[in-house]
């Protein structure tokens, strides 16, 4: 496995939700020499970096500077997370999410494959559309996708160019399903389900779902992969320091990453309502109209191509993910690191 000490790691989107997860598990494993980089804005992302410990931050756009000069703070650079993009799936500006998305990730890949960097980046499952094509992460079966929305097509787009530029068998890609722990406070309207779940239930003692606008899916019962954000950080780890396949093939490519399991929004709220001791309650309200046709009724990632490459840890059940989250960090308002 190769030794993530060996010189600097750079997150990008590491004051975001998975990024700074990522720093604390990196902080655990006893490294702090990280560069992170972000746009904090003015939101409150900000304090998700203040119990962690790393070298230097950098801001997004300084980034791209330095990399654009060659500058010496970027020499000792090893390994590069790229967390960092415009994660709304509802976002309509379709320039907006090209720039971050889709150009700023190919900036860094080919800094990173000319400084012999690993890369590993943030993909997307919403790049499966409605799940027609399959949820392969075989990258053959690439260009028949079809993404719902304009986020998930951005990631599609750097996924196809990293194919034709022959990129694949060197960088590594995170197709993330549903991931949902603390940390996100900070992102609104795209908070999980879980966060916001928990907030209806202490206000009002119940939760709404959307209907079901499909005959063969029941209200509450649409499927999707929720995966615990410490077990996609440690899926991340994983890509970032393994160095050949358990049969020897190429080590590089896309690589789903969720649990590996179909659960429903039923399933994911009820053991809320357990950890606060209130009866399920749920209240099934109509979708807004501008979802419905990119909505999602059922994702389960096929973790056989990460299992290949020779990942064997079991990932968190969902009840337990729930309880630990709500247990552990909600109900004490308390961030990861804290």
């Amino acid at each position: 496995m190769r030794n993530l000490s060996d010189g600097k790691i750079l997150i990008t989107g590491g004051a975001g939700f998975i990024g700074s997860v990522l720093i604390w598990e990196l902080n655990n494993r006893g490294l702090e020499n990280l560069v992170v980089c972000d746009r904090l804005g003015k939101d409150n992302k900000f304090k998700n970096m203040i119990p962690l410990r790393f070298n230097d931050y950098v801001d997004a756009d300084e980034l791209l500077a330095q990399i654009s000069t060659n500058s010496i703070a970027l020499n000792d650079i090893r390994t590069i997370f790229h967390l960092g993009a415009c994660a709304s799936t509802t976002e309509s500006d379709c320039d907006y999410l090209i720039r971050n998305n889709f150009e700023y990730t190919k900036v860094l890949a080919k800094f990173a494959m000319a400084n012999d960097c690993r890369f590993v980046y943030a993909s997307s499952a919403a790049t499966y559309g409605d799940g027609s094509q399959g949820m392969s992460d075989d990258d053959e079966n690439l260009y028949s996708l079809r993404p719902l929305n304009m986020y998930g097509y951005s990631k599609h787009l750097f996924d196809c160019y990293a194919k034709r530029q022959k990129f694949l068998d060197k960088i590594y890609g995170l197709k993330y399903f549903n991931v949902f722990g603390p940390n996100e406070n900070h992102k609104g309207t795209m908070i999980s389900m879980v966060n916001r779940a928990y907030n209806q239930i202490i206000t009002n003692g119940m939760v709404t779902l959307f209907r079901s606008h499909r005959s063969d899916y029941k209200d509450g019962e649409q499927l999707r992969d929720f995966l615990y954000v410490k077990d996609a950080v440690d899926i991340t780890l994983f890509l970032a320091m393994v160095d050949s396949a358990m049969d020897g093939s190429p080590t590089g490519g896309l690589f789903n990453a969720g649990s590996g399991e179909a659960h429903s929004w039923i399933e994911l709220v009820t053991p809320i309502f357990k950890v606060l001791n209130r009866p399920v309650t749920i209240d099934f309200i109509d979708m807004p109209g501008h979802l419905v046709h990119g909505y999602q009724y059922y994702t389960r990632a096929d973790l056989g191509k990460l299992r290949k490459l020779g990942y064997t840890k079991s990932m968190t059940g969902l009840s337990d993910a729930v309880v630990d989250y709500v247990k552990n960090y909600l109900i004490p308002n308390r961030l990861i690191g804290e």
